[in-house]
C-alpha cells in the first residue's frame, strides 16, 4: 500500500479451477466499486465449426468442448437434433443415456469436491497437501471418481470424450450381465458418497447469502439430469411462485450479451441476474431426491428438501454437490437394476428442414443447445449456452459481496493475500468451467 492508500493486488494464476480468467476489483475507500471476471481465453468458435456439418456430427464435435463434462454436451446436442427431426428416444435407450449422465455427475462432482474445493475449507494449498494428513478422505474421493469414470467408460467406450454416443442412442448397448460389475462397484461407492456428505457438512462455512434468481430444469417426479422444463425460482424477497416456460422459448427469456472484459458471452434471465447449478437444482427439485439422498441432505443441515428447503449460502454448494453424488449413485443403481437390453442400439433419426432445442443439467448447471437443419440434415445455425457463461454475472456479484463483507469488518486490515484467497474461494463455489464459457485467475484490486 502506498502513501495515498492505493493498492493493486495481482494473482497471476488461480489454481483449482478449469480454465483461465482474470478478476479485476476496484475499491474506492472501503467500498468495492467494480468487479469484473475477465475470461480472456480466445473464443473457441464451436458454433461456427458446427455450421455446414451433418446432423449426426454434433455429439462427437461438442464433446470436445470439455474434458470434464463431455456427456452433458453430447446429451444436449442429441436432444436438440432429435427434437428438430421429430424423434423421441425413450425406454431402455433413454435410461442408458441417463445412466451415462449419472457417471459424469459422479466423477465431475467428486473431482470438484476433493481435488478443487475442499482444500479451501481445510487450509491446504491443494489436494497433494491435503492427502498428507487426510489420506483416507482423499482415497475415498478417488474411489468415487473412479466409479463414475467406470460408468462413462462402460457405456461411452472411454472415460473422456466418449465415442459410443450417437444421435438416436448408441453404437452399441451393453448386455445386462455387463452392467453387473458396475452395480457392485456403485453399492460400495454409496458408502463413500454418504461419507463425503458427512465430511463436507463439517467444514466451517463463511456466512453468505445468494440473492440471484435460481434457474434449473424441472422434471416432476424425478431429480432432473437429462431432461425437463426450464423453471425459475426468484431471489428471496421477490415473487415466491415458481414459474416455468417452454424450452422452445429459452432464447426469449435468456438474453445473451457481450461485455468488453470477457470473451465469453454473459446472460440475463428476463433482464435479471441468475444462477444455475446445484443450488438451483436443489431449491427447485429437492422434493424428488431419492430417500437416501434426501436423508443425507437433512443430516447435513441443508433443511428438508421434501418441503422445498433452499440452500442460499454459495459456500455450502460443496455439500449440495455431495448430496447430488449420492443421488446419482442411487439413480444409477435403479437403472441398472431394471435394465433390459433394447432390441436395437439406436432409433433412426432422418433429417428434415426444421430447428430443434435440447437442454440437460450439466454438473455445473443448465446447458442449452439449438440447431437449425436443412432437408438433407446440414446444420445452418448452432447455438450453445453453457452454464458458466450464464453464471458469470452471479459469480462477479458473489465476489463483490464477499470482499465487501470482509472490508466492512476488517477495513484496511484485510491484506492482499487474504482478499485474494477470498476471491478464489467465492469463484470456486460455482465450479466454473471457464473453457466451456469461451481458464487460473489474475486478480487486480485497485484502491482509489
Amino acid at each position: 500500500m502506498n502513501d495515498r492508500g492505493n493498492r493493486v493486488l495481482r494473482l497471476d494464476a488461480l489454481a483449482r479451477v478449469e480454465g483461465e480468467a482474470a478478476l479485476h476489483l476496484r475499491v474506492e475507500g472501503d467500498t468495492v466499486a467494480e468487479t469484473r471476471l475477465r475470461i480472456y481465453e480466445p473464443p473457441r468458435f464451436f458454433e461456427a465449426f458446427l455450421t455446414g456439418r451433418g446432423h449426426t456430427e454434433p455429439p462427437d464435435i461438442t464433446a470436445r468442448i470439455c474434458g470434464i463434462c463431455p456427456v452433458a454436451y453430447q446429451m444436449s446436442a442429441c436432444r436438440a437434433i432429435e427434437n428438430a427431426c421429430g424423434v423421441t428416444v425413450d425406454g431402455p435407450l433413454a435410461e442408458l443415456r441417463r445412466l451415462l449422465y449419472c457417471g459424469e455427475w459422479i466423477e465431475s462432482h467428486t473431482l470438484h469436491i476433493y481435488l478443487l474445493h475442499a482444500p479451501d475449507f481445510l487450509g491446504r494449498a491443494d489436494v497433494v497437501e491435503l492427502a498428507r494428513d487426510q489420506r483416507a478422505a482423499v482415497e475415498r474421493g478417488l474411489r468415487l471418481k473412479q466409479a463414475g469414470n467406470a460408468i462413462v467408460e462402460q457405456l461411452g467406450g472411454r472415460p473422456i470424450h466418449p465415442v459410443n454416443v450417437r444421435v438416436g442412442g448408441f453404437y452399441r448397448t451393453p448386455g445386462r450381465e455387463e452392467l453387473r460389475p458396475l452395480a457392485e462397484r456403485l453399492r460400495q461407492a454409496r458408502e463413500d458418497a454418504l461419507g463425503t456428505v458427512r465430511w463436507a457438512a463439517a467444514f466451517d462455512f463463511p456466512d453468505a447469502v445468494c440473492d440471484h434468481d435460481l434457474f434449473a430444469l424441472r422434471d416432476p417426479g424425478r431429480y432432473p439430469i437429462d431432461s425437463g422444463t426450464p423453471a425459475v425460482l426468484a431471489a428471496q424477497g421477490q415473487d415466491p411462485a415458481l414459474r416455468e416456460f417452454p424450452l422452445a422459448d429459452f432464447e426469449q427469456h435468456v438474453q445473451e450479451g457481450q461485455v468488453p472484459h470477457s470473451t465469453a458471452r454473459t446472460a440475463a434471465l428476463d433482464g435479471r441476474r441468475h444462477l444455475t447449478g446445484p443450488l438451483a437444482r436443489y431449491a427447485i427439485n429437492g422434493r424428488w431426491l431419492h430417500p437416501v439422498a434426501a436423508e443425507a441432505a437433512r443430516d447435513a443441515g441443508l433443511g428438508d428438501p421434501l418441503t422445498g428447503a433452499v440452500c442460499d449460502n454459495p459456500f455450502r454448494s460443496i455439500v449440495v454437490r455431495a448430496v447430488e453424488v449420492v443421488q446419482a449413485i442411487e439413480e444409477a443403481l435403479r437403472i441398472i437394476g431394471g435394465y433390459e437390453r433394447p432390441p436395437r442400439p439406436a432409433v433412426e433419426v432422418p433429417p428434415r428442414h426444421a430447428a430443434g432445442t435440447g437442454a440437460t443439467e450439466a454438473p455445473r448447471g443448465l446447458l442449452y443447445h439449438r440447431y437449425a437443419l436443412t432437408e438433407d440434415g446440414t446444420i445452418t445455425e448452432a447455438r450453445i449456452v453453457p452454464p458458466t457463461a450464464q453464471n458469470q454475472t452471479a459469480i462477479e456479484e458473489d465476489v463483490r459481496k464477499a470482499v465487501q463483507a470482509r472490508l466492512d469488518t476488517a477495513g484496511p486490515a484485510a491484506g492482499d493475500e487474504e482478499l485474494t484467497h477470498l476471491c478464489e474461494r467465492a469463484i470456486r463455489n460455482h465450479d466454473p468451467c471457464i473453457s466451456c464459457a469461451a481458464h487460473f485467475l489474475d486478480v487486480t484490486v485497485e484502491h482509489t
